[in-house]
């Protein structure tokens, strides 16, 4: 086992908070957990209205309930996902295992670009239907601010999530190399060799 492969230290060794809070990677992931707190929190406290005239509410993008469903479940699940790689985090350095290690690397790579897929989705999709929104569907301009931060929240999601897949297929390259020079034989081995088979019997 190579103690530091994949970007971490030797397993087993302790916790160590203050290392893992300066991690480029892990800033990231609570900078993104905040932002999809701000997107579901906006729709789902400001993002529905309703009229004296009608007695069911409904969404303030272009009345459109997929729209804030979209929103708010994509808000809810990075939120969650954020907080089960953010677990993955703590415990990485114990994993002992390099195979194990190398699979929760590239489970980062591939759901941090995938989040960020889905987070330019979202913020398409909510400006488009923003863009459309009717002027008299919501004369009082009730709840502007929160759909407006709810999409520039989007929008910066997508960077902070594309982030850590570049920061998590960077330690993927790193144990990798890391990977390759351990199954390498020694130099002194590798002297050895080649000496003994130039010498003539």
């Amino acid at each position: 086992m190579e103690g530091g492969a994949y970007g971490a230290g030797k397993a087993g060794g302790a916790f160590d908070p203050h290392t893992l809070v300066r991690q480029p990677h892990t800033i990231l992931r609570v900078v993104s957990w905040v932002f999809s707190i701000v997107v579901f929190g906006s729709i789902v406290n400001e993002g529905y209205l309703n009229t004296p005239s009608e007695g069911e509410e409904f969404c303030i993008y272009n009345r459109n309930p997929n729209a804030c469903s979209y929103g708010v479940a994509v808000g809810v699940l990075a939120f969650l996902t954020c907080l089960l790689y953010l677990a993955l985090d703590v415990y990485f350095p114990q994993i002992s295992s390099v195979k194990d290690r190398k699979k929760a690397v590239l489970s980062d790579v591939g759901v941090s670009a995938f989040w960020a897929f889905l987070w330019f989705v979202g913020f398409c999709y909510l400006a488009n239907q923003w863009q459309v929104s009717k002027p008299k569907d919501n004369p009082l301009n009730e709840g502007t601010d929160a759909a407006r931060a709810a999409i520039a929240f989007s929008f910066f999601s997508i960077f902070t999530w594309a982030g850590q897949a570049v920061l998590a297929f960077q330690r993927y390259q790193i144990g990798a190399d890391s990977a390759l020079f351990s199954q390498c034989p020694p130099a002194p081995i590798i002297w050895e060799a080649l000496g003994t088979s130039t010498k003539t019997p």
